[in-house]
Order: structure tokens, then sequence, then C-alpha cells
């Protein structure tokens, strides 16, 4: 390391990152950069909120831009994404639309589930994005399901399944990898390791050599990358997808990276990490290491990046004076989509 808190630049030259990203990789390096800035916008400024007690719950994905990024840009529409925590710009990335989003995470009469669902646990059907369920790796055994279903109808998309590490201890994680392997069905399982399952460290709750080697007691390959280095990340993916959507089999992706947050607004991580934890996560921050290689190249200097940054302030700030203003679901749509008709009545019972 460079230094304690200051990360390493991505170690590629240009020609390198030409290779893998292709041609358009400028574009690439640079849309990333973009919604990078975003994203750290969308946590920073939530985070905030909950404290102040303006949303109810909020699961920052801060150290996890660059795999949520690259799976964005990487997959295609017909894809379908089932998401953990922090997957929120994959969605947007995808074109789930931000205003939409806030109002989900403020539960309004603007919010596409009215209130009826926790704050990031969003579903975006017109990008394929499925909401999460609180239980751990549940979303697992959905995408396989989805994957069976697609494998059926002969559709070109495939199935990405979140899940950190702490879900490859689950039930579900075993079920799904078990029905992708013995089905063939098009399905990625991308494994966000960020090294705490809540406050479980990961090797107190595994023997396996690597999250990654699992996947071979199913018949799958799994590969581990550094989930904090985009092209890296972008490369591994761009890549099984199309192995798979060539018809490949199921494979899965270990993404090594580290949690620059509590858990959740819920939590307190200084009751079970190491004192330096922190600091070294932000000593592999993925923001900053694309924008040193970024800076280093002559494709981005401070004032393009405060730009950046200040467009994107200003977006989220304007999503969320929308969604402040909109007022709450009415109380008769609590039980709106959930009747095919109205609800049928008990004799004696008003």
């Amino acid at each position: 390391m460079t230094g304690a808190d200051e990360p390493e630049p991505l170690p590629y030259s240009p020609e390198a990152v030409a290779a893998a990203l292709g041609d358009s990789w400028r574009d690439v390096l640079l849309a990333a950069e973009r919604w990078m800035v975003l994203g750290r916008s969308l946590d920073a400024r939530m985070q905030a909120l909950q404290r102040q007690g303006r949303v109810g719950f909020y699961g920052a994905a801060t150290g996890q831009e660059a795999v949520n990024v690259a799976a964005g840009l990487a997959s295609a529409p017909p894809d379908w994404v089932f998401p953990g925590l922090r997957e929120q710009l994959v969605a947007l990335v995808r074109g789930h639309d931000l205003v939409a989003y806030v109002h989900h995470l403020f539960a309004d009469a603007r919010d596409p589930a009215l209130g009826r669902n926790m704050p990031c646990h969003p579903t975006a059907r017109e990008v394929h994005y499925v909401s999460m369920s609180s239980v751990i790796g549940t979303q697992v055994s959905h995408a396989a399901g989805l994957a069976y279903a697609l494998k059926l109808r002969r559709d070109r998309g495939i199935a990405l399944a979140f899940f950190g590490d702490g879900a490859t201890s689950s039930n579900d994680f075993h079920a799904g990898m078990n029905l992708a392997g013995v089905f063939g069905l098009p399905l990625l399982f991308c494994c966000t390791n960020n090294q705490w399952a809540i406050s479980v460290p990961v090797e107190h709750q595994t023997a396996a050599p690597t999250l990654a080697a699992k996947a071979a007691e199913y018949g799958l390959a799994g590969h581990r990358v550094d989930g904090t280095d985009f092209v890296a990340v972008y490369r591994a993916l761009a890549e099984a997808i199309g192995r798979i959507r060539g018809g490949g089999p199921a494979e899965m992706i270990e993404f090594v990276l580290y949690r620059m947050t509590p858990h959740s607004s819920s939590d307190d991580p200084g009751r079970y990490q190491p004192g330096d934890w922190m600091a070294r996560a932000r000593s592999h921050d993925p923001v900053d290491r694309l924008e040193r290689w970024l800076a280093e190249h002559r494709l981005l200097d401070g004032p393009s990046r405060q730009r950046l940054v200040d467009d994107a302030d200003a977006k989220v700030r304007a999503a969320v004076r929308e969604a402040e203003a909109a007022p709450s679901p009415p109380p008769p749509t609590l039980t709106q989509g959930v009747f095919a008709s109205a609800a049928p009545t008990v004799p004696g019972i008003p």
C-alpha cells in the first residue's frame, strides 16, 4: 500500500484496460465513475436522513460500488437481477428511475409498493429487478426458479443472484447451487464477500479455503475476483455472462471487498470490528482506486470530478425533496393488490 488510507491505483496500462473492456473502454470507465459518485452521494444522504428520523431504515453499499455498477453495465435488458441488501445501484444503472427509488425509501404514496416493503427492498419490474427478502439467502433459490423458467422458455436472459458471504451458509444457497448444477440453469451466482455477516467474520463461518471453492461441490466453476477493482470485476462479469448466455453452465464469482459502513442503519460495528478495520477498508476504496487511475491517465481532473459530485448531489437532493412532498399512502391501499376481489365477509362479523 502507498499509505494507510491511500488506495493503490488500478494496476493496468490503457492497452490492458482496452483489452479487458473493449473498444469503448473510455466510455465504460467514465460511466462507471459517474454512477459510483451517484451511489456514494445517495448513501451519504440517506444515512444522514435515517439518523434524522426521516427514513426508517437504510443499508448502504459504500465499498461495493465497483461490483454493482459493473453488473448494471455488463448485464443486458433480458437479464433478471435478484439482489441482496446492497444492489440498489444495479437497478439504477439498468434504468430504474432515481426518483422512484427514493419514493420507495420514503414509503410514500408514489412508492411502487405503497409503503408495504422495507426501505432498500424495491421492486423495479421495468428493469427485471426483483425485491429482496430480508430472510438471508432466499433470493438465491428464487433466482434458480426464475432461471429454470428462462431455460424452459428458451429465453436469452440469464439470472444474476447477489448475496453476501453470510448467505453461503444458508439453506437456500445450497439448494439454489444444487438446482443450477443439476438442471443446467442460466444463472450467475454473485457473492459479495465484504468479510462480515453482520457481526460474524467470514473466517468464523466456514472452513472452505474460499467461498468460490464451494461452487465445485455442485459441479460449477467458481472464480475469485478483487471486488474493489472495477476493471477486473467488469471483465469477470462480462465473460461469465457471455459464457452462460451462450449455453454454458451456471457459474459463481466471489467478489472480495470491504464493508465501509455499518451493516445497516440498525448496526454498531464498533462493538465487534477491529479498531483498524475502517482504515483498512478505506485503503481499498473502489471509487478512489478508479479515480486515481482516471486522473493518472488524464481522463478525469479535479474540476471534472467536482462537477460529477455536484450533479449527483443535486439529483439526490431533488429526489428527496420530491419524495418528502408526497403524501403517505391512503389507508385503503393496505389491501390493494392483496385480494383478487373484495375480501369475503364472515356471517356475524361486520
